[in-house]
């Protein structure tokens, strides 16, 4: 079978094409002089280069020779890229020159790729994931959990409280909008308390910035906490997590990042080897990745077990209370667990929500402020997946897609620091550029949802997880409609809940929240174990969950023993040669389960159309398989593609020349230029 048939391409990128906002450093090489330099924006170079070092923040390093290009050609090529790599002006990004180009082409595609934006577009999952921009689509989440006391509130219409807020998001119904306007002054960044779902026994999980006003601390917060108290069914009190005394602050995780990026791109691979795992240690990445998973998982005992409302706190209530907000959700909810439902989870938590992607993502250089919560965020979710397989609709690649998303700087949806940038910045570039808008708040760029942007429908396939646990289908036999049910489960674990009013639990009195006449206390850290001896509530709900089969369909909670929590060797591991295996990793088994689950799905078909002979079942299901790998026949037999490896399908092949999207302003200073003869002498095929 032809190697090309079993990589998968990005419709917008070439193989070797690194967007501008990918790049995070620019090395220029000279092999005569043994120079290096490493270049940045507005700097002088004092000699020829013969090689540019592009260290790509995907983990990608990418070398181009200039063996075929003069001097000062190349020279140009090294100052035009170093320059254009690092804009200050957010409207020089590359989405605003699409969607420019989208709003004044009355033709439908753009470079070959069809133009796309919000909802509504062909192709992808966009026309399925909520966006979280309308009021309908607050209360339908509401609706899906069965929230009661809550409603959906108006009040920041035209972003007239707050610019780092939705213009829609949901209260407790017993908080009017009159006093939500009061109380919004007092919080960071007006940042009131925001609803982010709720549990079938009632408890809320609700996130909110610190009160900045500390005169009116005591009241804001006694009023709040009633409000919440009064949405549950069961008056229950509320506990409160301060998430940044709890947690590791955005300034440790990136430099923890940052070691993590030198462990694996920048030393060589053989003198860390040795040393390896202590390194790893070091870097205190997956330790920052098990405390997420860890607060989490005691969140969810709290809100699960002891049918108490949560609230996050932390000084802007943007960073992270995402992740936490985000993981809690995924471990309670399985709706999360599917590909949809994880988009919407990411649409409601982190881009509706006001998480900074243009700061976070550094994507106009302000080093300062750079932080890979997302990234944090997308790790951890997949430690789940890796403990818990059949519970996820979606597969890794999907994940690592996804991150690398962000580093592409043509969706709306990862961007922007809050949904009123979008709207104030694309309307200004409309009118500095004559675009007439209409009735539109603002420009529409292309949701990252719509994945027909970058991939074909077969690549897409690989989104897929051929374990996944899902839906039962309709069965036509004997001439009538039949189901193959399971039994109906809540977002519960089969676990009968611990009393809310258990005194010997994880959590005392002083740390919950007396429905009167009291504060809000911070979260404290609980005692491992009672003086006594006895086991603490946590402990306990954890002991019992973990001595029964876990429930896919309901509550699953993370192993956080050393072990269990591993490097993501795709994401962190794809581009270094050394570390691929060549037919080995997850990859050949992915293939074996593809292949059976694609079996499974054509026989299954084949049941439901009993008119249809077995091969004519099987023909016409073949490009509705949800499947990469596809059996040819019933029980294929076929054995592994010699070309998998343990990066697949990240491995480098394809073609230099290949058609891709242009990047600007770049590329109209290169073809303007006229500096090299083809794109083949740029790489280096040593």
């Amino acid at each position: 079978m032809p190697l090309q048939k079993f990589h998968y391409r990005n419709l917008l990128l070439g193989e070797h094409d690194v967007p501008l906002t990918c790049i995070e450093q620019i090395v220029t090489v000279n092999d005569h002089k043994r120079k290096q330099k490493v270049l940045g924006p507005n700097q002088k170079l004092k000699f020829n280069p013969t090689e540019l070092i592009i260290y790509c923040k995907d983990f990608r390093i990418v070398r181009f020779r200039f063996d075929e290009s003069g001097p000062e050609s190349a020279k140009k090529v090294c100052l035009a890229i170093a320059h254009y790599s690092q804009p200050t002006d957010l409207q020089l990004l590359f989405a605003f020159e699409y969607v420019g180009k989208k709003y004044h082409n009355s033709a439908s595609n753009i470079n070959g790729i069809p133009s796309g934006g919000g909802r509504g577009t062909g192709g992808g999952s966009v026309q399925n994931t909520p966006l979280f921009e309308t009021y309908s689509d607050w209360d339908r989440e509401m609706k899906r959990t069965g929230s009661s006391g809550w409603r959906v509130c108006s009040i920041n219409e035209g972003y007239m409280i707050s610019t780092c807020l939705p213009e829609y998001f949901v209260v407790p119904s017993s908080l009017a909008d009159q006093d939500l306007k009061i109380f919004s002054h007092s919080f960071v960044g007006r940042r009131m308390p925001l609803w982010c779902w709720s549990h079938s026994n009632g408890s809320a999980l609700v996130r909110m910035a610190l009160i900045k006003d500390v005169l009116q601390q005591r009241k804001i917060d006694q009023r709040i906490c009633n409000a919440i108290t009064k949405s549950h069914p069961q008056r229950s009190d509320v506990y409160k997590s301060d998430l940044d005394k709890t947690l590791p602050n955005i300034q440790e995780i990136q430099a923890a990042f940052v070691k993590l990026k030198q462990l694996c791109v920048n030393e060589p691979f053989e003198e860390t080897e040795e040393k390896w795992l202590s390194s790893l240690e070091n870097t205190r990445w997956l330790e920052y990745v098990r405390a997420f998973l860890k607060h989490s998982a005691e969140l969810v005992y709290i809100l699960e077990s002891r049918h108490l409302s949560v609230i996050l706190q932390e000084e802007e209530g943007r960073d992270l209370s995402c992740i936490v907000a985000s993981l809690v959700q995924v471990m309670l909810d399985p709706h999360f667990r599917t590909i949809t439902g994880f988009q919407s989870l990411i649409q409601k938590e982190w881009v509706m929500a006001g998480y900074q992607f243009l700061d976070r993502c550094n994507h106009l250089k302000r080093s300062e402020k750079e932080s890979p919560l997302f990234l944090l965020f997308l790790d951890a979710t997949w430690q789940l997946l890796e403990q818990y397989p059949a519970a996820f609709e979606f597969s890794e690649t999907y994940l690592a897609v996804l991150y690398d998303s962000t580093r592409i700087s043509l969706f709306g949806t990862f961007l922007f620091n809050s949904p009123h940038q979008r709207v104030k910045q694309s309307t200004e570039f409309a009118i500095s550029k004559n675009i007439q808008l209409g009735g539109e708040k603002g420009l529409k760029f292309p949701s990252v949802w719509d994945w027909s942007l970058q991939f074909t429908a077969k690549d897409r396939t690989l989104f897929h997880n051929p374990l996944y646990i899902g839906k039962s289908t309709p069965c036509i036999q004997n001439g009538s409609v039949k189901s193959f049910k399971r039994t109906k489960k809540s977002y519960s674990s089969t676990l009968r809940g611990m009393p809310a009013a258990f005194k010997n639990g994880v959590l005392g009195d002083q740390d919950l929240v007396p429905r009167r006449n009291s504060l809000i206390l911070k979260a404290k850290p609980e005692p491992p174990q009672h003086p006594d001896g006895r086991k603490s509530g946590m402990e306990r709900y954890l002991t019992e969950w973990f001595s029964k089969p876990a429930d896919l369909h309901g509550v699953i909670l993370p192993h956080l023993s050393g072990p269990r929590v591993k490097l993501w060797k795709l994401c962190y591991f794809r581009w270094l040669p050394e570390a691929q295996i060549k037919l080995g990793g997850f990859i050949t088994a992915f293939h074996k389960l593809s292949l059976l689950a694609d079996e499974v799905d054509v026989l299954s078909r084949t049941l439901r159309q009993p008119r249809a002979g077995p091969l004519e079942a099987c023909d016409s299901g073949l490009d509705k398989s949800r499947m990469y790998f596809r059996a040819s026949g019933p029980h294929d037999a076929s054995g592994t593609p010699e070309f998998l490896s343990s990066s697949f399908p990240f491995s480098p092949v394809g073609n230099l020349c290949r058609r891709s999207i242009s990047g600007t302003p770049l590329s109209k200073f290169l073809s303007g230029a006229k500096i090299w003869l083809s794109t083949e002498t740029l790489v280096n095929e040593d």
